[in-house]
């Protein structure tokens, strides 16, 4: 009897404890359905479906005239899944695919490839890396051969695409102009307008289904939207001769940075913008934007403190003052000029001479129980606060202020001769600027539009910022000083026979940023414009010497610099200084040069057919390329354009047909972007070429 008990009560306690386990498992999953189930569903909907961000093309960035300097070009790598492909499909194509591949990458032969193919088809491999970083065409190839033409499904070909944003001219510009990078801060113009050529991505919900493989959910596609483009003043063959310039002499004196800054005087646009700083291995590249630093400006300086002079009708240039034979002390500090034995000068001449004993007496002289009324002037002239370039990274200028604790007795006149303020070249150079265009201070800008699918959005006008900085009468007395300077003064080598130079040069003995005045580090610059009597351009250039250099006056380093740029600009402008060529057109005049060419051979055949003859400075050949030229009576001149073999030619302004023959006869690969005429080309003219090499040609 007790042993059935005892049964019972164990098979009381057994049917108990699954009755509460049953329970316990049924109060779980409601527990689950309850509170967690909602975070399951989603985490197993998430494993069956995931968002997909679909990129906006990135807008590019254009010069004025159509040359890209900034673009966003895709790249392709290939994997296969094996797996998904048939043994008959396989065996049949295997030969033809190995023999494709092959012939298109030339890597590998045929049976190598053929060798590779089959190790990973025996291995049902899922992921196969085939190739990386192809470019389009090559991708385009690669999916039309045989198997991968099949598609992804059957014949196992699996494409990841990004997006690699280029600069085709390389260095050039390059701090200017800046690249676009994930994940890395961004510089210059790529910076300042990311929000505009960004543009704004797209969504799509993407669902597994058999196989692993995602297809796109109906109707889930957000599509992206492209980013706009940036078109800038920069002037893609005034930049590369500013940088040439400024390389030949960096390289030649082994300076620690130098950088240049052309402005179009009328307007501001900034036509060049050349920042190279001397790299470990002894080259140079655009690494940091010097244009925009705030250092010791040293002489050029000299133009704010007799414009203040001037405008507060203090002097006459042409009367005297005592350069005390090139010393003078100032309270406990003695003041030495550059160039001793200076006298008794007219205040042109002392400009001229540069004369910091000069300057800082006649600064101290009229400001010396007021030196307020000489800051007032440096505010009034735009040199206490930033130009408001569209460019982001631009330094403020540093003024000592009276009664400020950095303000000594010494401070006045050594300000005058440009030490003890910091102000950036391109500060200095839209100061010149507003000289040569009769007093009126332009805003430098670097941005003339902002362009969605080819049309205009927004243009971007020039800006005033000071009608004028001096009254007219004292205008012409600047005027006289500057262009005094390149006749008779610290710049009179640099005169040309051509055209007229007016400007400044500038030495200033440095300490920032870890260096001290006893380490002989010297800012050599020239400051000016050209031609003085009719002024096109106004341009800057300084540069930064390594420690203790023998050669380190600005005159000896940037003056140089100057004249090598204003030749090369003013040769290839000769004929229409007098008017710029796009007024021209507005206004209805007869172009002194037509935008065209084509070839020698189109032109003939064209000029012929109007039954006009053209004038040929040389029996250019068929083939090469010429410029058509019209002067005010309309006669026709053809001119050639040099043709090299091995160097990219320049083929703005012809035809499709006449761009192809010559750039495929040197062996390049053309794509092309719209239509039209040739406006820009992807590779540099005069640039060296390497076979198969790929060029695109844009369009309008």
């Amino acid at each position: 009897m007790n042993v059935r008990k005892e049964i019972r009560f164990r098979v009381y306690v057994a049917f108990t404890c699954v009755c509460m386990f049953g329970a316990a498992i049924i109060l779980k999953a409601a527990w689950i359905q309850v509170k967690e189930g909602p975070e399951l569903r989603e985490l197993a909907k998430e494993m069956r479906t995931h968002n997909k961000v679909l990129p906006a093309e990135r807008g590019n960035i254009y010069t004025e005239d159509g040359m890209l300097l900034c673009s966003s070009i895709p790249q392709f790598d290939l994997h296969v899944d094996f797996s998904v492909i048939k043994k008959d499909t396989f065996n049949r194509y295997v030969d033809t695919l190995a023999s494709c591949l092959s012939t298109l990458f030339k890597d590998a032969s045929k049976d190598q490839y053929k060798k590779q193919l089959v190790t990973a088809f025996e291995k049902k491999e899922k992921y196969y890396s085939l190739k990386r970083n192809l470019p389009y065409y090559q991708y385009q190839a690669v999916r039309a051969f045989p198997i991968f033409n099949k598609g992804k499904r059957i014949g196992g070909l699996i494409v990841d695409s990004r997006i690699r944003r280029i600069n085709p001219y390389g260095m050039l510009a390059y701090r200017t102009i800046g690249l676009h990078r994930e994940n890395v801060q961004n510089i210059g113009l790529e910076a300042t307008f990311d929000s505009v050529l960004h543009g704004k991505d797209g969504r799509r919900l993407d669902q597994k289904v058999t196989g692993g493989v995602w297809m796109p959910v109906e109707g889930s596609e957000i599509e992206s939207v492209n980013g706009r483009d940036v078109v800038t003043t920069i002037d893609v063959s005034i930049q590369e001769v500013a940088q040439h310039a400024l390389m030949s002499v960096l390289k030649q004196y082994e300076c620690l940075y130098g950088t240049v800054v052309i402005m179009e005087v009328q307007t501001g646009k900034i036509r060049a913008l050349v920042n190279l700083g001397r790299q470990k291995d002894g080259s140079y590249w655009e690494d940091l934007n010097y244009a925009m630093f705030a250092t010791e400006p040293g002489s050029t300086f000299k133009l704010a403190t007799l414009a203040a002079l001037l405008n507060d009708n203090y002097i006459n240039v042409e009367k005297n003052v005592d350069c005390e034979g090139g010393a003078k002390q100032f309270a406990d500090r003695v003041m030495h000029d550059s160039h001793h034995g200076l006298g008794v000068l007219t205040i042109k001449k002392a400009f001229a001479q540069s004369s910091n004993v000069g300057m800082a007496t006649l600064a101290q002289k009229y400001y010396g129980n007021n030196p307020g009324k000489f800051i007032d002037n440096l505010k009034r002239l735009q040199l206490t606060s930033k130009t408001g370039i569209d460019l982001s990274g631009e330094r403020k200028p540093a003024i000592i202020t009276p009664g400020s604790k950095h303000w000594r007795a010494t401070t006045l006149p050594w300000m005058a001769t440009g030490y003890g303020i910091l102000i950036s070249p391109l500060h200095t150079c839209m100061l010149y600027n507003a000289l040569a265009n009769d007093g009126k201070m332009m805003k430098p800008y670097l941005i003339s539009a902002i362009r969605e699918y080819g049309k205009d959005e927004r243009v971007f006008e020039p800006q005033v910022l000071l009608d004028k900085i001096v009254p007219d009468d004292a205008l012409d007395q600047l005027k006289s000083c500057v262009e005094e300077v390149v006749v008779s003064g610290t710049g009179k080598h640099i005169q040309s026979s051509f055209y007229t130079i007016a400007g400044k040069t500038g030495t200033a003995q440095v300490a920032d940023k870890g260096i001290r005045y006893t380490d002989g580090v010297y800012q050599g610059s020239f400051v000016g414009y050209f031609p003085a009597d009719k002024p096109r351009y106004t341009i800057a250039v300084v540069i930064r010497t390594k420690p203790r250099s023998t050669s380190y006056y600005g005159g000896t380093l940037a003056a140089p610099v100057f004249r090598m740029i204003s030749d090369k600009i003013f040769a290839d402008g000769m004929g229409h200084w007098d008017e710029p060529l796009d007024s021209l057109s507005k206004h209805g005049k007869p172009a002194l040069a037509a935008n065209l060419a084509a070839t020698s051979n189109s032109y003939k055949k064209l000029l012929k057919t109007v039954g006009k003859t053209a004038y040929a400075e040389i029996d250019a050949a068929p083939q090469t390329i010429s410029q058509l030229s019209l002067d005010t009576s309309k006669n026709a001149y053809i001119k050639s354009r040099a043709i090299h073999y091995g160097i990219v030619p320049d083929v703005k302004g012809l035809s499709i047909k006449d761009a192809v023959y010559l750039l495929e006869n040197q062996g390049l690969k053309v794509w092309v972007k719209g239509r039209g005429t040739i406006k820009g080309q992807s590779l540099a003219p005069g640039t060296k070429i390497n076979k198969g090499q790929e060029i695109t040609l844009l369009l309008s």
